[in-house]
């Protein structure tokens, strides 16, 4: 059974008077511990598609369940517990506390879950440690470069094992070297944990990575195929 099952999802914005489709019907499976990349062009609805399936808005219509989990009909309290328990962030951006250590941006998803300082520093320090960057572990953002920035990225996501890890563009700002890294840094931690990533990109080289790519275009899916290069699916 998929562990991840979007239907009929419809994204609607109103700006004043006009109404604007950023995504229409979009329906697909993904099943556990599946690398997924969501590919388009700016513009096409992935970005849209990511925040539906995180939780980060609301969709018009559709069921977006993970888990279980009909997300779509959770309030925010409960969409924030769902988030906590069960998901981790990579962002182009990194979204790293600039006043925090790497320690210490690593922790806070423990943090939120309660976990006593001690334990989440030692914890941590392990995910560090795995994304080799245990000798800075004291350092705060802006003494470190922009692929150790995603690395401490990369362990808070990861830090609390969760179920599926979202990356928005997470190679965006990295040269082709460290984008390299980076990739075969969040593979190999979500199948060692059987976890789902799902990656939006407009790049088709992070999208080689995949073992799923779904093409979005207009808020429309026009394809969805395997690393093998099988169509599942091609909307007419």
């Amino acid at each position: 059974m998929p562990t991840i099952q979007v239907a009929n999802l419809r994204k609607v914005f109103r700006v004043g008077e006009e109404k604007i489709i950023a995504l229409d019907d979009v329906s697909f499976t993904l099943e556990k511990g599946e690398i997924t990349c969501i590919l388009g062009t700016s513009g096409s609805g992935k970005t849209t598609l990511l925040n539906l399936m995180a939780g980060l808005e609301k969709p018009t219509r559709g069921s977006i369940i993970i888990h279980k989990h009909d997300i779509a009909k959770l309030n925010e309290k409960d969409l924030a517990r769902f988030r906590r328990k069960h998901v981790g962030f990579v962002f182009q951006s990194y979204n790293l506390l600039p006043s925090l250590t790497a320690l210490e941006n690593v922790g806070l998803p423990l943090a939120f879950r309660g976990i006593k300082k001690r334990q989440r520093e030692k914890e941590a320090l392990a995910m560090l440690s795995s994304v080799g960057l245990k000798k800075h572990a004291l350092h705060k953002p802006g003494q470190l470069s922009g692929g150790q920035q995603q690395r401490v990225a990369i362990a808070r996501a990861f830090v609390i094992k969760p179920r599926v890890v979202f990356a928005d563009e997470p190679t965006g700002t990295l040269d082709s070297k460290t984008s390299e890294e980076v990739m075969h840094l969040i593979l190999d931690m979500a199948k060692s944990w059987q976890q789902n990533v799902i990656i939006v990109t407009h790049d088709q080289q992070i999208a080689s990575y995949a073992d799923k790519i779904i093409y979005i275009s207009d808020g429309k899916i026009s394809r969805i195929e395997d690393r093998a290069g099988r169509l599942d699916e091609i909307e007419e």
